[in-house]
């Protein structure tokens, strides 16, 4: 059976926060689809400018769209609380959609003293779910839908060690690898303690293929266009389903009747493509030990126990 928009149910009533919603990227098509068919959608980002250019974009195919804005820096644990807070003015979330994330940053150290890749992909994302999580659990049936890659099966090892501690030479593509590693992990454990605190809330976690987004060439180069940001970035958009498809396994994962933790991702030849279905993961991925210790690594990282 294969699944598109047109089998998303009715939205009206429904609250949505999606995080990353810059134009052309997966938050951007994520958000436009879930106002189309009705819901709320809260566009999460890090530039208000950015976001507002999406809102009208948004605005542009869906006139009435019900939209709302919230300033958010995942890279930033006090911004996560700032905007956890401000977001309390939505009242009963149903649905998070944590798609926000960098791909291949240089090396870099955030204000929290945390790597870039990590810090924006997975401890953010973590941080934010936690303090969200009774307004998602307030909806009566909630949902925490985390995007991750196919790059998490590059991850040989989980990232347990300390986070506020440099671990040797810094190589960007394997410890991207390993945030999308944390994003799987982070589901499963998620998913786990949700059933055994009895919450009506479920984490499920898509990847969108191989999808032509802006997202390589903003992390090799800083910028998505100019120079050889350009040719990059063309040569992923040559090869590469659209962004638009690439964000279908999210919104399959946000709106479909499937069970918590499930992984979403395209149906095509290795995942790359193709309509969206259930999906499989590393073994790695699936390891308990390592959930349990990431999220207890997280709780002590950020500062909050849950749920």
């Amino acid at each position: 059976m294969s699944w598109s928009p047109a089998d998303m149910p009715e939205q009206t009533g429904r609250t949505v926060l999606v995080t990353g919603p810059t134009i052309g990227g997966l938050g951007h098509y994520t958000a436009l689809e879930l106002a189309r068919r009705g819901a709320r959608v809260v566009l999460a980002g890090r530039t208000p400018a950015k976001v507002e250019a999406t809102v009208a974009e948004i605005r542009a195919q869906v006139p009435d769209a019900e939209l709302e804005t919230l300033q958010l820096d995942l890279a930033s644990l006090a911004s996560v609380r700032h905007a956890a807070a401000a977001a309390a003015r939505f009242g009963a979330i149903d649905v998070l959609v944590n798609n926000a994330g960098v791909m291949g940053t240089p090396y870099s150290r955030t204000e929290d003293d945390l790597e870039q890749q990590m810090a924006t992909n997975h401890f953010g994302p973590f941080l934010l779910t936690g303090l969200l999580l009774p307004q998602l659990a307030a909806s009566g049936d909630g949902r925490v839908v985390t995007v991750s890659s196919l790059m998490h099966a590059t991850a040989r090892t989980a990232p347990l060690g300390d986070p506020r501690r440099p671990h040797g030479r810094y190589l960007r593509w394997p410890v991207y690898g390993q945030s999308k590693l944390a994003n799987l992990l982070f589901t499963g454990e998620l998913e786990r303690r949700l059933k055994a605190a009895e919450l009506p809330v479920r984490a499920l976690a898509a990847h969108p293929g191989f999808a032509g987004t802006h997202l390589a060439a903003n992390g090799q180069y800083g910028r998505a266009s100019g120079g050889i940001a350009s040719i990059l970035d063309a040569t992923i958009k040559a090869v590469s389903q659209s962004a638009e498809a690439g964000a279908w396994p999210s919104l399959m994962a946000a709106t479909a009747d499937l069970p918590g933790d499930t992984y979403v991702g395209p149906g095509g030849f290795r995942q790359l493509a193709g309509p969206p279905r259930p999906v499989g993961r590393t073994r790695l991925a699936r390891d308990e030990d390592a959930a349990r210790r990431l999220w207890e690594i997280s709780e002590e990282t950020v500062g909050l126990e849950y749920p």
